[in-house]
């Protein structure tokens, strides 16, 4: 598939122009929180796991949204799946975890974004917001309008971005202006989003029939495709190109259900990741783990 896919040039395959943006990100964190973090009123340096946490989501950012990642995104579902997972589950957990206490307290007692915030992650608010966008994200009529034009597509995607930070800061509380849930309702909380993003998963699970024009009708694919390839290079090459099926031996359907299974899986898998450290913190904090001593012997 490589061989087939140098077809649509390097700034498709590599998005230079996306690289730049992801590099400045870097060295804006690296400068806010490094040389120039008293200017901002910030204290102690990022420590070693935190900056790891950062440059980590910045590389994920880059591959599913950059590199030959993302232009497989507009021939297979699968691969759009792959990429929504990382960005939407994954991506923001790093960033919550890469930004440090001092910069999340500047955001909890900023005069505007704090207080939207602070309401905009209250579990019932949170949870409907993220699940409800992401299950109108992928009605067809809306999915496809989403990769019918440029703007549509940033638009849609920062949205989502948005509303994935706020339904996982409850769990993922970098401060404790933010932790306001305990333990045994912040499992409560994972199974709930875990039940509310079901049902847009079983949509493109058990659908018998393809449900998107983005991948079957060639017109709506190459509109798609002029999301990422440019103009130029999809004018040159757009008489040999016949549809998906040029790059992948897929059915349209079984790429459908992998991708709606995907999805759900690595939601569960983030989710089961958090759970687990949830619990782990829980026990911890309780003392658990001590073992009572022994009584001392009677003296006789």
């Amino acid at each position: 598939m490589w061989l087939e896919l140098q077809i649509f040039g390097f700034q498709a395959l590599w998005s230079p122009y996306f690289l730049l943006y992801v590099l400045i990100l870097g060295l804006l964190y690296f400068l806010i929180t490094g040389p120039m973090r008293q200017q901002f009123g910030g204290t102690d340096l990022p420590s070693r796991k935190q900056k790891i946490y950062f440059y980590s989501a910045l590389l994920l950012l880059y591959i599913v949204k950059g590199s030959p990642v993302d232009l497989m995104t507009h021939i297979t579902l699968t691969a759009h799946m792959i990429q929504m997972a990382i960005y939407l589950f994954v991506f923001p957990i790093l960033i919550i975890k890469g930004i440090p206490k001092w910069i999340w307290k500047k955001i909890a007692y900023a005069s505007v974004l704090g207080p939207v915030i602070h309401f905009s992650t209250k579990p019932i608010i949170s949870l409907l917001l993220f699940n409800t966008l992401l299950s109108l994200y992928h009605i067809p009529v809306i999915f496809n309008f989403s990769k019918s034009m440029p703007i549509a597509h940033t638009s849609i995607s920062i949205v989502l971005l948005i509303v994935a930070f706020i339904v996982i800061l409850p769990i993922v509380s970098p401060i404790k202006e933010f932790d306001k849930l305990k333990p045994l309702l912040k499992i409560a909380y994972i199974l709930a989003s875990s039940v509310l993003i079901t049902p847009a998963c079983a949509l493109i699970i058990f659908a018998d029939a393809p449900l998107y024009a983005a991948y079957t009708e060639n017109g709506a694919w190459l509109q798609a495709l002029s999301l990422c390839v440019p103009t130029n290079v999809l004018q040159g090459i757009s008489n040999t190109l016949s549809g998906p099926e040029m790059f992948t031996s897929m059915e349209t359907v079984t790429d459908q259900q992998l991708g709606g299974i995907i999805m759900k899986i690595m939601q569960e898998i983030t989710y089961g990741a958090i759970y687990c450290s949830i619990i782990f913190k829980w026990f911890k904090k309780e003392d658990i783990y001590k073992i009572d001593p022994l009584p001392e012997k009677a003296s006789n």
